[in-house]
C-alpha cells in the first residue's frame, strides 16, 4: 500500500513539473475557465506541426481528436454551437451571413442581455454566466471580427476585437493575445474566451496540410504558451481550467462539407481535477457549452442539447 502511494505521489509530482496544472485527488477548486478557440485547426494540424506547448498539455489533459463539428462546417454555425449548447437547427445560425436581428427560425428559448432584457437570440454560456452569477468577470478577445455578434449584448465585462491593421495583414492574433494575457493578469476573470484566426487563413490561402498551414498551427501554439504563462504568473494556475479547441478543420483550400478532415476538431481540457488521457466517449462541439457551465458552477438551460463531458473530470 505504501509503495503504491509513493508511486502515485511521484507521478503527481512529475505531472506538475511537466506543466503547471497538476492532477488532483481532491475535489477541484475551479475559479477560472479559459477557452482558446483556434479557427480552422484540425487534429492533423496539431499532430504534425511543432506544438511543444500543446504536447506538454496533452500529458496532463483529457482530450479527443474527434470532437464533431456541426454542419455546415463553417465558422459561425460552429462557434455559435460551441457557446450555445445546441446545433443550427435550434439556434438558427446556419451560415456566416447570420445576424442577430435577422433570426430566421422560431426559437424554443431566448437568452438575456446584460440589461436583463430578452436578447432575441439563443442563450449562450456568456449570457447564462452573467444572468446566474451577475458579479462574474467575463472577457472575450476575438481575432475574427464577426465573433462578438454571436453572444448577447452587454454580458461581457471586456470585449476586444483584433487591431484592424494587424487583422488586415492576418496578424491580429498578436494584439489579441497581448490584450487577453494582460486582462487575465489584471482581472483574473471567471471566464475568458480567446479566438485566434491565423490557422484558418493559412488553410484558405495556402491549403490545409501544407507546410504554411502547419507553421500557422505552430504560431497558435506559441500564443497558447503566452496565455498559459500569464495564468501561471497570475498565481491561479491550480484553480484554472483551459480548453483548447476549434470550430472546424478543412480540406484543400476550404471547408463546409462533411468529410472527416472538415468535421473533426481537437478538444483538449486541462487543469485541476481533469482526468488524463484520450476520451473514449463521443464529444460534440455543442457539448462544450454544457461542460463550461458545469465547470463554472451554473445550470445549463433546459433547451441546450449538449451534455457536459463528465468523463473528462474527476468525480
Amino acid at each position: 500500500m505504501n509503495l503504491k502511494l509513493g508511486t502515485l505521489n511521484r507521478l503527481l509530482l512529475f505531472s506538475f513539473l511537466l506543466f503547471p496544472f497538476s492532477l488532483s485527488a481532491q475535489a477541484p477548486d475551479i475559479q477560472h475557465v479559459i477557452v482558446i478557440g483556434v479557427d480552422g485547426m484540425s487534429p492533423d494540424g496539431v499532430l504534425k506541426a511543432k506544438t511543444p506547448t500543446i504536447d506538454s498539455i496533452l500529458k496532463v489533459a483529457a482530450y479527443s481528436w474527434k470532437c464533431e463539428a456541426v454542419l455546415p462546417t463553417s465558422s459561425s454555425p460552429n462557434w455559435a454551437s460551441m457557446i450555445m449548447g445546441a446545433g443550427p437547427d435550434k439556434h438558427g445560425v446556419t451560415s456566416n451571413a447570420w445576424q442577430p436581428h435577422k433570426q430566421t427560425i422560431e426559437l424554443e428559448c431566448e437568452g438575456t442581455r446584460g440589461n436583463g432584457k430578452p436578447s432575441g437570440m439563443w442563450p449562450t454560456i456568456f449570457g447564462e454566466l452573467r444572468r446566474q452569477k451577475p458579479e462574474s468577470t467575463i472577457g472575450c478577445f476575438n481575432d475574427w471580427l464577426a465573433f462578438n455578434r454571436l453572444f448577447e449584448k452587454g454580458v461581457v465585462s471586456r470585449q476586444r476585437d483584433a487591431i484592424l491593421l494587424q487583422a488586415a495583414s492576418h496578424h491580429g492574433y498578436k494584439g489579441i493575445t497581448r490584450m487577453a494575457t494582460n486582462y487575465f493578469k489584471r482581472k483574473k476573470p471567471e471566464f475568458m474566451f480567446v479566438h485566434l484566426d491565423m490557422v484558418d487563413h493559412a488553410g484558405h490561402h495556402d491549403g490545409h496540410g501544407t507546410q504554411a498551414y502547419y507553421d500557422a498551427v505552430s504560431v497558435a501554439d506559441q500564443m497558447i504558451a503566452r496565455i498559459v504563462k500569464a495564468v501561471k504568473e497570475s498565481g491561479v494556475s491550480e484553480k484554472t481550467i483551459i480548453l483548447i479547441t476549434a470550430d472546424h478543420g478543412g480540406i484543400g483550400h476550404g471547408h463546409g462539407g462533411d468529410t472527416p478532415e472538415e468535421r473533426f476538431v481537437p478538444w483538449i481540457l486541462t487543469g485541476p481535477g481533469v482526468v488524463n488521457g484520450e476520451l473514449q466517449v463521443e464529444v460534440k462541439t455543442y457539448d462544450t457549452a454544457a461542460t463550461l457551465a458545469y465547470l463554472l458552477g451554473i445550470k445549463a438551460p433546459d433547451c441546450w442539447v449538449g451534455k457536459p463531458i463528465l468523463q473528462a473530470i474527476s468525480q
